[in-house]
C-alpha cells in the first residue's frame, strides 16, 4: 500500500495524533500522523507542490511507529512517508547527508575515516568524562557543538577482532554488529563475545558484513538500500548453510534486515528477492531474543549473585513496536539486577536519524529530555536499550539535565554478571 492509497484509507479518527512525539512539541494539525496523510493524499492530488516547508515537514516525522501501533486500520503512515521521501530524494539531498550515506555505504572508506577521526579526535573534539564521552569544539549541521558523542575506537570492532572465534561449543552463530557498535560502543559487541565463550558457542563475526542500510531507507535512499541488501541477503545465504543462527546487538539493524528488508523488496516489485529476504529471517534473531530462547544463558545468570544496582529499560521503536521483542532483555537482567520500570517505557527517545539530528536537534532534546526525568524518577544506577543510537540520545539527554544514571547495553550488564 503506497502512500496515496494510506492517506485515501485514513478516516481521521485522531487516535494516532497524542502517540506523536513531533506533535508533542509542535502541537499543530500539521506534526501528527493526521496531518502528515492529509499533506500526503493533496501532494499526491498535485494540490500542493514539493517545497522545502513540505520537505521540513515530513523530516519532521521520527518513524517511531507510535501511530501504526494504535491505528485501528494498522495504517503504515511511516511508510507513507518513506515512500514520499525516497520520490523526493534527490530535492533534498544536503552535502552533510550525502557523504554519511556515502560513508554508510562504503565500509572500507568509513574504515579509513574511523582511524583519522581517532587520531585527529583531540583537535576536534574535547572528552568529557571517564567513559570515554565527547564534544564537538566545532559547530556542524550533524554534530552540534554541545552534543556528547561517544569517542572513536582505536580500531573497529571488526578489525580488531578474529574472523572465527572457536569456544569449543557445538552450536555456531553468525554476529552482525552494525555500525555504532563497531566503531564507537565496541564494549557491547565484546560482551556477545564474552556471554558467547562463557556459554561455549562459536562465534562468525560475519566480516564481509555490510550496513544495513536503515539509513538510507529512512532518507529515502532507495538505490542504496538496495544494493546494500542484496549484497548482505547473498552473504547470509551463503553462511547460513553452516550456522545455527545469526544475531544482532542493534534493534534498528535487527527490524531493518529481519522485517524491512521484505517489505523493501515488495514495494519495488522485486518479489524474488523479498522471499529471499523473508527466507533469511527466520534464522536471525535479536541478541537477546537468541540468548533467552535458545540458550541457558538464563539459567547461568540465576546461579550468579544478586546485586542492589537498579536498573530501569527503555524499549527501542525498532524493538518492542516492530519486533515484539521486550520480555526477552528484562528476564535476563532481573536475574541479577533490580528491574524498576519507568514511565512510557515505549516512548521514542527521539533519536529519529540523519534527518532529525540535522535539521530538528531542538525537537528531538525535547522529546530526551522527557526520557531523561522519567529515567531519573526511577532512581536507577543504569538504563539500559538494546540499541546504540538510543543509547547516543539518552546518554546525551542526561548529560543535559545532570542526572548521573549511566547508559549499559544490557549485554554489557550481563555480562558484568558472569566473570
Amino acid at each position: 500500500m503506497m502512500f496515496n492509497e494510506i492517506s485515501n484509507a485514513c478516516v481521521k479518527c485522531g487516535k494516532c495524533i497524542p502517540t506523536c512525539p513531533i506533535y508533542k512539541i509542535k502541537k499543530d494539525e500539521l506534526h501528527n500522523p493526521r496531518g502528515f496523510l492529509e499533506l500526503l493524499s493533496a501532494y499526491n492530488k498535485g494540490e500542493i507542490l514539493y517545497n522545502d516547508d513540505l520537505k521540513n515537514v515530513f523530516d519532521s516525522c521520527f518513524l517511531c511507529t507510535n501511530c501504526t501501533e494504535i491505528c485501528p486500520f494498522d495504517l503504515k503512515v511511516d511508510k507513507a512517508i518513506m515512500d514520499f521521501r525516497h520520490k523526493n530524494f534527490h530535492k533534498s539531498l544536503s552535502l552533510y547527508k550525502k557523504i554519511i550515506l556515502f560513508f554508510l555505504r562504503n565500509r572500507k572508506v568509513l574504515d579509513f575515516v574511523a582511524k583519522l577521526g581517532y587520531i585527529f579526535e583531540p583537535c576536534i573534539f574535547k572528552i568529557q568524562d571517564k567513559n570515554l564521552r565527547m564534544k564537538s569544539k566545532i559547530n556542524t549541521p550533524f554534530i552540534k557543538k554541545d552534543r556528547l558523542i561517544p569517542s572513536f575506537s582505536k580500531k573497529s570492532f571488526l578489525n580488531s577482532s578474529a574472523n572465527f572465534i572457536d569456544n569449543q561449543g557445538e552450536k555456531t552463530i553468525g554476529f552482525f554488529v552494525g555500525c555504532l557498535q563497531n566503531y564507537f560502543y565496541d564494549e557491547s559487541a565484546k560482551a556477545v563475545l564474552k556471554i558467547a565463550k562463557k556459554l561455549k558457542i562459536n562465534i562468525d563475526l560475519l566480516k564481509e558484513q555490510n550496513c544495513c542500510a536503515v539509513a538510507h531507507f529512512f532518507s529515502g535512499d532507495f538505490k542504496s538500500v538496495e544494493k546494500l541488501a542484496k549484497k548482505n541477503i547473498e552473504y547470509f545465504e551463503k553462511k547460513l548453510e553452516n550456522l545455527d543462527a545469526i544475531i544482532i546487538s542493534e534493534a534498528t539493524c535487527s527490524s531493518m534486515i529481519r522485517k524491512d528488508y521484505e517489505y523493501f523488496f515488495n514495494s519495488i516489485n522485486q518479489e524474488e528477492w523479498a522471499k529471499r529476504a523473508k527466507k533469511i529471517s527466520s534464522k536471525i534473531y535479536l541478541a537477546t531474543e537468541y540468548f533467552y530462547h535458545n540458550t541457558s544463558l538464563k539459567e547461568l545468570l540465576n546461579k550468579q549473585k544478586k546485586t542492589n544496582f537498579i536498573v530501569t529499560y527503555h524499549d527501542p521503536c525498532h524493538s518492542k513496536k516492530t519486533q515484539g521483542i521486550f520480555k526477552e532483555p528484562r528476564e535476563l537482567l532481573k536475574n541479577n539486577f533490580i528491574l524498576k520500570e519507568m514511565h512510557e517505557s515505549d516512548s521514542c527517545c527521539g533519536f529519529g536519524g540523519i534527518n532529525t539530528q540535522i535539521n530538528l536537534y531542538n525537537e528531538s532534546l525535547k522529546i530526551a529530555s522527557k526520557k531523561a526525568l522519567d529515567i531519573k524518577e526511577t532512581k536507577a544506577h543504569f538504563v539500559s536499550a538494546e540499541c546504540s543510537a538510543c543509547r547516543m540520545q539518552i546518554s546525551n539527554s542526561l548529560e543535559k539535565e545532570k542526572i548521573e544514571t549511566i547508559f549499559k547495553h544490557p549485554l554489557e550488564l550481563i555480562a558484568m554478571m558472569i566473570d
